[in-house]
């Protein structure tokens, strides 16, 4: 049952522990990993480092952005695709405990597979098998849920799946090289290069889980900067009442929030687009005017195989 089906989430922390000690609520606990709320107004950022072992990965579902932490820093952010509307995204804790290249794939007993011509739930199909749509690798994020190889450029940034993350090919490599090098796992170069280069399935485990957590924020404020991002799953959280508390909650006057304010700001962006701001133009009444719209998937990410 390792399906199409494949999510993140988290063993849950803050962006930085050294950044924040306060005691947090559940509506933190679904904050972007870059929110003001948890960083203190400041995301850290390090080079990626070998042998360096305390690792994290998080996502928020809306900006379509999976990162990479070590140290409590963020290190690397790849773009990716998610679960359509019927087949949501899991939004909470996971974990890793395993790398797998040529994974087998087994079709489980769900309705979209059922409509899947020559398939079969339960059936083993293996990575040499055209059916598998898996593609080069896999990682397993628990019941069922996984991480795995987009099937073209296009996914990143869309709604595609059965309920899983799918990643372009080289990002996925990226990302599981540098947890093989962080956790200094028992793996040489040469058996990974012989995995990418044959259909035998490479299995990895690691010494001990990493934490994913996986949230669902379409209102984020970073540094300073509002950054309103596409409702996707219709979840009504683009509300003039939780845009208002975000805003309060950053030190932006009562009196610079009208009603028509915030609906024109939630207005402005589209479904593959965000629209930012800094707070302080909203403070000064210039929300609208100083505002860009910038897109959701940069051209160069989008284009990456």
């Amino acid at each position: 049952m390792l399906a199409l089906l494949c999510v993140i989430a988290t063993g849950w922390q803050t962006a930085s522990a050294q950044t924040t000690q306060r005691v947090l609520t559940a509506d933190d606990r679904n904050e972007s990993e870059r929110s003001d709320t948890l960083t203190g107004g400041r995301v850290e950022t390090a080079e990626f480092a070998r042998e360096q072992p305390d690792i994290r990965l998080t996502l928020n579902l809306p900006s379509f952005r999976l990162t990479l932490w070590q140290n409590g820093k963020e290190v690397k952010s790849y773009y990716i695709g998610v679960g359509v509307k019927a087949h949501p995204l899991y939004i909470g804790d996971r974990e890793v405990n395993q790398l797998i290249w040529n994974p087998d794939w087994i079709p489980p007993s769900s309705d979209w597979v059922l409509g899947i011509k020559g398939v079969s739930p339960g059936e083993v199909i293996k990575a040499s098998d055209a059916r598998n749509p898996l593609g080069k690798m896999k990682i397993p994020l628990g019941d069922r849920y996984l991480i795995h190889q987009a099937a073209k450029a296009t996914d990143v940034g869309n709604l595609v799946s059965h309920g899983c993350i799918r990643m372009l090919l080289a990002d996925i490599y990226d990302l599981s090289e540098k947890i093989i090098a962080a956790r200094s796992l028992p793996v040489s170069r040469k058996r990974i290069q012989a995995a990418k280069g044959s259909k035998r399935m490479l299995v990895v485990n690691l010494d001990e889980p990493m934490p994913v957590d996986i949230n669902y924020d379409t209102l984020v404020i970073e540094e300073g900067v509002l950054h309103v991002y596409p409702d996707v799953y219709d979840r009504g959280t683009n509300r003039t009442a939780k845009l208002r508390a975000k805003l309060l909650a950053a030190n932006v006057g009562e009196s610079s929030l009208s009603e028509s304010t915030l609906k024109q700001i939630l207005a402005k962006g589209t479904r593959r687009t965000q629209f930012v701001v800094e707070t302080r133009s909203i403070a000064e009444g210039r929300a609208v005017e100083d505002g860009r719209l910038l897109p959701l998937i940069p051209k160069r990410a989008s284009r990456r195989k």
